[in-house]
């Protein structure tokens, strides 16, 4: 039986990235926002006080573990059951993920702590840095992030633009849209100011595909995504569906691997067999099972089943 990883999971097949083995450096729910559309729920304590969390050291002995088993990526992917850049060893952790393999390093984050220099510092040796963007103002800034107290939306936008004068990497901007919400010709004008100032590689608009707590995180329609999209401009694209991903093979443990990825996030058959290169019968043989031992259950959405550990 294949290790039970504590701080790595996946590869899982990501829409931006593809196969991404995630690194999970924060506790559950550790987050500078509450957002409506995270798969974790809204409940979480904000914080916006760095701290080592998660023992960086360790970190680097279970990914070195990893790739001894002949395991590989597309990324390697700083995620996971909160906001990583709250975790003060960050910048450690990428500098030594970066001497032990050539695996390009992305760090997927809201983007909140960037008023920080020395979280730009850490962010900046990445390959590829991942922020959000899901709001024109402060008042959708609110409703929609819920960000901890001492988070204003305009320092929130001055550490991004910030970070991206600084940074030589890659910047692709997620931009959240919930219907009705931040949906508006206006809001939509008032994103696409802020995205013309922090100038990013690329602008990739998503919605609320997936389960998610709260009710008001309404998904936008595809058409709809495409308008906005135009609107937009600056080559603003919808994150294409991730069904179509290479499938990895050397996964030797397939329910300790299924229940990682779903301790972080639901997924449907499709996602889960994609993401860890299983067969789509023997995926399902083990779901069945896990959610008959009360392990997991499902989710249905949009007429799609989703799976999540309980």
């Amino acid at each position: 039986m294949s290790k039970q990883w504590k701080y790595l999971f996946g590869p899982v097949a990501s829409r931006r990235l593809g196969r991404s083995l995630g690194v999970d450096i924060v506790p559950l729910k550790t987050c500078t926002q509450n957002c409506v559309y995270c798969q974790l729920g809204i409940n979480g304590e904000q914080v916006v006080e760095r701290g080592e969390y998660v023992p960086i050291n360790e970190v680097l002995k279970e990914l070195q573990e990893w790739l001894k088993e002949g395991l590989d990526a597309d990324h390697i992917t700083l995620s996971g059951s909160g906001e990583p850049t709250l975790n003060s060893g960050t910048g450690t952790l990428i500098e030594g993920i970066k001497s032990i393999t050539d695996i390009p390093v992305a760090v997927i984050t809201n983007g909140t702590l960037f008023s920080n220099e020395q979280v730009r510092k850490d962010c900046a040796m990445a390959d590829v840095v991942l922020p959000s963007l899901d709001a024109g103002d402060e008042e959708t800034f609110s409703r929609i992030n819920w960000p901890h107290g001492d988070i204003s939306f305009s320092s929130f936008v001055d550490g991004l633009c910030k970070f991206s004068n600084e940074y030589s990497g890659q910047i692709w901007l997620e931009v959240f849209f919930v219907e009705g919400v931040n949906t508006s010709d206006d809001s939509i004008m008032k994103i696409k100011k802020i995205i013309e100032k922090i100038q990013p590689d690329k602008v990739q608009l998503n919605t609320s595909v997936r389960p998610v707590a709260d009710n008001l995180a309404v998904m936008v329609k595809a058409e709809q995504l495409d308008l906005i999209a135009g609107q937009l401009g600056c080559g603003a694209e919808i994150i294409a569906d991730f069904s179509k991903l290479a499938v990895n093979t050397k996964i030797s443990s397939i329910k300790e691997n299924i229940l990682a990825v779903l301790e972080r996030r639901p997924c449907d058959l499709n996602g889960i067999c994609q993401g860890l290169g299983l067969d789509m019968a023997q995926a399902q043989k083990v779901l069945t099972k896990a959610k008959q031992d009360g392990l997991i259950e499902t989710i249905t959405k949009d007429g799609i089943d989703f799976f999540k550990k309980i």
